[in-house]
């Protein structure tokens, strides 16, 4: 509570003063379960006592509100992002990972639209953040190249853990404010109350690069261990077979495990399914029928050469849209499991795990 009301006073004080010429409206919330992801992960162990992921993407007066013990509040969402990082690697957990990577890449309040925020002048612990820096108004000078050499990095940092590299392009930020706006209105959103995040419910989130480019950045990289940092210089054919061929086994296994943890889960999560997907009647290509708390798996269609998820995400192939689907049930189940809802994240991260697996059916 205490970091909210830190918050709020710090927007009063906006509110009660003169009127605020040029400054773009705030927007740390808009990403909202990329930080609630971050935060979870954060408290697990903060040396820091950082009070809130989300003070790390507001501005120095309001940072330090929230910051701890990190006294630089350039880098407080460099450090933020260690941390969470360094937890869910200890953890096992490619998905906390991922996020954290994605909160390193938010693009963080600054005064006006079009200025850009400070860089961090700190290494970070873990080569996967440090890899990354912030998104920056997309107002500002070279935007739009700095954004999209931010998110093919970032892409290139998710697979490098074993991540889907396409998640990358949920750091991005909204379309361009105009700088000459004294009303500071921009084009953002903000609702710490919308779970998913308003970027991607009011569909304002601005695709930085293509899932072709993407996958052009990422190619030749694959994951070395659970989390250090894949060589950009690529693998030989062997190597990548090999891999390939223990992925395929593993994701058997994996789907075994996970239809007999399910069976046992708090509340009852329908097995995977072995045969080979099929569409439903209403043409949705995620068969995964699994639904703790009544969440299902968000439909995936088919749409000319691409597949789309209902959050309004397109991809250029089926496994990764069947993927974000699952990602989108797993963050809706994790958000409802820490709101009470009768069940454990530790239920939704195994649903999720078999989700995942039935892809691979």
């Amino acid at each position: 509570m205490a970091a909210f009301l830190s918050i709020a006073a710090y927007y009063l004080l906006l509110s009660g003063a003169a009127p605020i010429l040029r400054r773009e409206v705030p927007q740390e919330h808009s990403h909202e379960f990329i930080l609630t992801s971050v935060q979870t992960s954060l408290q697990s162990n903060n040396p820091d006592g950082i009070v809130d992921s989300v003070f790390g993407l507001l501005g120095d007066a309001a940072a330090a509100g929230g910051a701890g013990k990190i006294t630089n509040l350039d880098c407080l969402q460099q450090a933020t992002a260690d941390q969470a990082f360094t937890n869910a690697k200890a953890a096992g957990d490619v998905e906390s990972m991922t996020n954290a990577l994605l909160y390193r890449a938010l693009e963080r309040n600054t005064g006006a639209v079009g200025l850009a925020s400070v860089l961090c002048n700190q290494t970070a612990t873990n080569p996967e953040i440090a890899a990354i820096s912030q998104h920056q108004d997309p107002a500002s000078t070279n935007a739009a190249a700095t954004n999209k050499a931010i998110v093919l990095e970032l892409a290139k940092q998710i697979a490098s853990i074993g991540g889907n590299p396409q998640d990358a392009l949920n750091s991005g930020t909204f379309a361009p404010g105009n700088p000459d706006d004294t009303t500071g209105s921009g084009n953002s959103c903000d609702d710490a109350n919308d779970a998913r995040g308003c970027i991607f419910t009011q569909n304002l989130l601005v695709d930085d690069a293509t899932a072709d480019e993407i996958n052009a950045a990422v190619a030749g990289i694959s994951a070395s261990g659970s989390s250090s940092a894949a060589s950009a210089s690529g693998t030989d054919t062997a190597a990548t077979s090999t891999a390939i061929a223990a992925a395929t086994t593993a994701a058997a296994a994996t789907a075994a495990n996970a239809a007999a943890a399910c069976a046992t889960a708090t509340v009852t999560v329908t097995s995977v399914a072995t045969s080979a997907a099929t569409p439903s009647a209403s043409g949705n290509l995620q068969t995964f029928t699994g639904a703790l708390g009544g969440i299902a798996a968000p439909a995936v269609t088919a749409s000319g050469s691409s597949f789309v998820v209902t959050d309004n995400d397109s991809f250029v192939d089926l496994p990764t849209a069947l993927g974000r689907s699952c990602d989108v049930q797993h963050n809706l189940c994790a958000d409802s499991a820490n709101s009470g809802g009768g069940f454990s994240v530790g239920s939704c991260d195994t649903q999720n795990t078999a989700c995942n697996a039935a892809i691979s059916t």
